[in-house]
């Protein structure tokens, strides 16, 4: 009788045991465990940004709301006082007060011409009901007179330029919003009443 060897026979029951099928096992969840712990901080990360952001813009609409609105003529009249200071510059006064007075009615107006030459400016004005005859004629030679200084190196001397002022100042009183009268500036009239004569 053969025999047998202890270590053979357990080598042949091993590989009789590897030789077997076996079931495939389902997948391992590493990552799906964990992710939660990512997402959830990044959510509230991102919830935090938008809220931030919708604060910031509430109170930039906010302070833009309260911010006094200036009427054009205001606006005109203030940088008009201001180009008094260039009296001395006439090329850069005739630029801020031209500039001034079509900015002005642009804005008066609801009349847009912004990138118009002097010329197709006072034609496309000529076609509107916005000033009288008289003020488009008086604007017109203000216009080109200012064009001389500012493209013809011509220099005027101070009393020019302040008649230049002048007239645009007159301008914009001229075609500035009539306040309407409040309760305060009506002056109470007493009714007239007439006595009957017999």
């Amino acid at each position: 009788m053969a025999a047998t060897n202890p270590i053979s026979s357990h080598v042949a029951a091993l590989s009789a045991a590897t030789d077997s099928l076996r079931d495939i096992k389902p997948p391992v969840e590493i990552l799906a465990q964990w992710l939660w712990v990512l997402w959830v901080p990044g959510a509230l990360a991102f919830a935090a940004l938008l809220y931030a952001a919708w604060r910031y813009w509430l109170k930039h609409h906010a302070r833009i709301s309260q911010l006094p609105i200036i009427p054009p003529h205001v606006r005109a009249k203030q940088k008009l006082q201001d180009a008094l200071a260039l009296l001395g510059q006439p090329r850069e006064f005739c630029i801020l007060v031209s500039d001034t007075v079509r900015f002005y009615l642009e804005e008066r107006f609801d009349f847009r011409a912004p990138e118009r030459t002097t010329e197709e400016f006072l034609y496309e004005l000529q076609g509107t009901e916005l000033l009288t005859s008289e003020q488009k004629g008086s604007l017109g030679e203000f216009l080109r007179r200012c064009d001389l200084v500012k493209f013809a190196r011509y220099e005027p001397r101070e009393p020019e330029l302040r008649d230049l002022h002048g007239s645009a100042l007159r301008l914009v009183e001229e075609t500035e919003p009539v306040a309407a009268p409040t309760n305060d500036s009506i002056q109470h009239v007493p009714p007239i009443t007439t006595s009957a004569t017999k």
